[in-house]
C-alpha cells in the first residue's frame, strides 16, 4: 500500500502535500547535522521509582543494555597499531582544553557520562575529547554553546535512556521493514574501510495512526535506529583525532538514506507531521556532527525542484550534506556497490544485508 513520507523518519497511508512536503524538507535541512531523521524538541522521558543513579553506575548499565542487543562496531578510518591513542597538543586557551577541563563538572552536573557509548572522564582523554570536539564543531566552536548542547544531551541521555531503547523489541507490525542499519565498504570519496548507512523505508508503512499515533512509541523506535547506528560507528575504540573546526572533515559520520518509492504526496498527515518533526528535533539536538550525508531517493521531479529552489535559503554547511536522487538504481554512484541491487549495487536486499531493531510479534 503505497505510503506517505515526511522527511525524518516517516511513511504513511496519507500522504503530505507538495506545500507541506516542501515545508518538511526545510524542515531536515535546518536539522543538517542530525545523524539521522526523526528528532523531538519535547524531552520525553520514562519514569524513575528508583533513585538517580550515579553517573560511573548509569554508565555500567547503559553498557550492559547494548550488549544485551547485537549492535557490531565497524567503522572509521583504518586503525594505527596504536593501543592508547593520544590527542594532539592543544594550547591553554584553546576551546577544547578548556572545553575538556570542565568536564568533570558537566558530569557532576548531569549526574550522567556517557554519550554514544563512550564514557566522558578527565581519565580517559583521547577518547573524551573525541566527544567534545564534535560539539565544539557542532557549534563553530562557540564553547559556551558546546557546553550547553553538551549537558543538555547528558541529561537527555539519562532520562530517555537511548541505549535502552536500542536494545527494546518492537511491534513488527508497527516498524517492521521501516529502518536499516548497513555497514559498507568502497563507499566514493570516502576515507574510511567501512562506512556506516542507515535506511528509511517510508513507503514500508502500511498505517500511518498504527506507526505514529504512539509519539513516544515512535521516538523510541527511531532513537533506538538511531543509537544502533552511532554504536557502529565504535567511537569508543577510534583512534585518529578529529580536526578542529574547519580544518578537515569528520572520519565518525555516518549517511542517512531515505527512500520514498511508492510514497504519495498528495494529502498532508497530521500524524506522520508531528512525528518528523519532534525526531528531526532530537536527533539535531543530541546527535550533533554524526551525519555526513542525507541521500533522498525516489524523489519525484517536483520534490526535486523544490529542494534545488531551497538552496538559496539553506547555509551552504547545510546543503552541502544533501544530495537529491530521483531513482533508485541511482544509489550505487553515491555509496559503491555495497548498496543492494534495488540500488544499482551487488548486494542483496535490506533483509539480508540490513540490521534494524528487534522485533516483536
Amino acid at each position: 500500500m503505497a505510503s506517505n513520507a515526511n522527511d525524518v523518519d516517516t511513511n504513511t497511508g496519507s500522504a503530505p502535500g507538495v506545500a507541506e512536503k516542501k515545508e518538511l524538507l526545510s524542515q531536515e535541512t535546518n536539522a543538517g547535522a542530525a545523524a539521522a531523521p526523526v528528532p523531538a524538541a519535547a524531552i520525553l522521558t520514562e519514569e524513575k521509582t528508583e533513585d538517580p543513579l550515579a553517573p560511573e553506575n548509569k554508565a555500567e548499565e547503559a553498557t550492559a543494555a547494548v550488549a544485551a542487543a547485537p549492535i557490531p562496531a565497524a567503522t572509521g578510518p583504518a586503525a594505527t597499531s596504536t593501543t592508547n591513542p593520544t590527542w594532539p597538543e592543544t594550547s591553554p586557551d584553546h576551546p577544547l582544553t578548556t572545553f575538556f577541563a570542565s568536564i568533570s563538572a558537566l558530569t557532576k552536573e548531569a549526574e550522567y557520562n556517557e554519550i554514544y557509548g563512550v564514557t566522558l572522564s578527565a581519565s580517559t582523554p583521547f577518547h573524551t575529547k573525541l566527544i567534545l570536539q564534535k560539539f565544539l564543531r557542532a557549534n563553530a566552536n562557540d564553547l559556551p554553546k558546546a557546553k550547553e548542547q553538551l549537558l543538555e544531551t547528558l541529561k537527555w541521555r539519562k532520562e530517555f535512556d537511548p541505549t535502552r531503547a536500542a536494545a527494546e523489541s518492537f511491534d513488527r507490525e508497527r516498524f517492521g521493514g521501516l529502518g536499516y542499519v548497513v555497514e559498507l565498504q568502497g563507499v566514493p570519496n570516502s576515507v574510511n574501510v567501512k562506512d556506516v548507512a542507515t535506511f528509511n523505508i517510508y513507503g514500508a508503512v502500511k498505517d500511518n495512526r498504527k506507526t505514529f499515533g504512539d509519539l513516544e512509541g515512535f521516538l523510541r523506535w527511531r532513537v533506538g535506529l538511531m543509537e544502533r547506528s552511532v554504536r557502529k560507528l565504535d567511537l569508543s575504540n577510534a583512534t585518529q583525532p578529529i580536526p578542529d573546526y574547519g580544518e578537515g572533515p569528520d572520519p565518525y559520520q555516518g549517511f542517512q538514506i531515505h527512500d520514498y518509492l511508492q510514497v504519495s504526496f498528495l494529502w498532508p498527515d497530521p500524524l506522520v507531521r508531528v512525528a518528523s518533526k519532534k525526531t528531526i528535533e532530537v536527533v539535531g539536538r543530541y546527535y550533533p556532527e554524526t551525519l555526513s550525508r542525507k541521500i533522498f531517493v525516489n524523489v519525484p521531479a517536483i520534490m526535486g525542484w523544490m529542494f534545488q529552489a531551497m538552496k538559496k535559503f539553506v547555509a551552504k554547511e547545510t546543503v552541502s550534506k544533501f544530495v537529491v536522487v530521483s531513482y533508485g538504481e541511482q544509489l550505487v554512484a553515491e555509496l559503491g556497490q555495497g548498496v543492494p541491487k534495488v540500488y544499482g549495487g551487488s548486494a542483496g536486499p535490506l533483509t539480508e544485508i540490513g540490521e534494524g531493531v528487534n522485533l516483536k510479534d
